[in-house]
């Protein structure tokens, strides 16, 4: 990376970043819930692009919440942070205990063979999009094989959630259950794309991922631009990576110059604002 990791430890001031609340971690999980109930609302009305906007959404902040309870940022017992994981697993589809396995993977061994997930961010764009579709399953396969039996007893969990989930769609055959149940279908094929090669794709072999500087960009995705800092401090919750983000750009700006941004824009001029909680 651009400064080694110790010394960036050193010199920015993260520690009190890091404490969370418990209503904190309960405003968390509110978070994709209003995206849900629009998205099956709009597709109960057949209003479609609005339904497909809705999930989008609704699917980042999932995301977001299942990226924090997989790091322990919510504030809650590692028991409650599993819960979050199976209840995210019947809504976003697939094992997220399964996710958790390769996202740990993907931080301790960073751009090299035993990194599957980030293996993506290594793919020209129309590979990865071409990948899209097995990227799941080498996810389950990888983390059923290599994880420990406690792993597998959660991973049968996630899976009987999503039987459970899918069955009742087409039992039901609600047109917004079964619309659902084909968004996040798509969705997952979509990940290796969105959650990986996005921030990942095209960085210099010294940094580590990429980031974003535009306030506007980084309240509407809920700060999961900000990567390169996740990566650097994954103990600090995305709500705060902006004010992270300001403090790293403030102790190292030879790093902030060199930044590798998700979205092009013009050299960042200020401080980075979190997006409010």
């Amino acid at each position: 990376m651009q400064a080694p990791f110790a010394q960036l430890r050193t010199v920015v001031r993260w520690r009190d970043l890091t404490p969370m609340r418990r209503r904190d971690g309960l405003l968390e999980c509110a978070h994709p819930l209003p995206w849900l109930a629009a998205s099956w609302i709009a597709a109960a009305l057949a209003v479609w692009p609005v339904a497909i906007v809705c999930t989008f959404m609704f699917f980042l902040t999932a995301l977001r919440l299942n990226h924090e309870a997989i790091h322990g940022n919510l504030g809650f017992r590692p028991r409650t942070d599993r819960r979050v994981l199976h209840a995210l697993s019947a809504v976003m589809l697939g094992s997220n205990s399964a996710v958790a396995f390769n996202h740990v993977r993907h931080h301790r061994y960073l751009g090299t063979p035993d990194d599957l997930e980030g293996a993506c961010g290594r793919m020209r764009l129309w590979a990865v999009i071409r990948h899209g579709p097995c990227f799941p399953i080498e996810m389950h396969r990888a983390a059923w094989r290599d994880g420990d039996a406690a792993l597998r007893r959660r991973m049968t969990i996630d899976f009987g959630l999503n039987a459970a989930v899918v069955g009742a769609a087409v039992a039901s055959w609600s047109p917004v259950l079964l619309y659902h149940v084909a968004a996040m279908s798509v969705a997952q094929c979509l990940t290796a794309f969105f959650a990986v090669w996005v921030t990942h794709h095209d960085c210099a072999p010294d940094d580590v991922a990429r980031t974003q500087r535009s306030a506007i960009l980084n309240y509407i995705s809920y700060n999961m631009f900000l990567h390169r800092e996740h990566h650097l401090f994954p103990g600090v919750p995305v709500r705060r990576l902006g004010i992270l983000a300001a403090r790293i750009a403030e102790a190292v700006p030879d790093m902030e110059r060199r930044a590798a941004l998700v979205v092009p824009e013009p050299r960042f001029r200020g401080r980075v604002r979190a997006m409010p909680s």
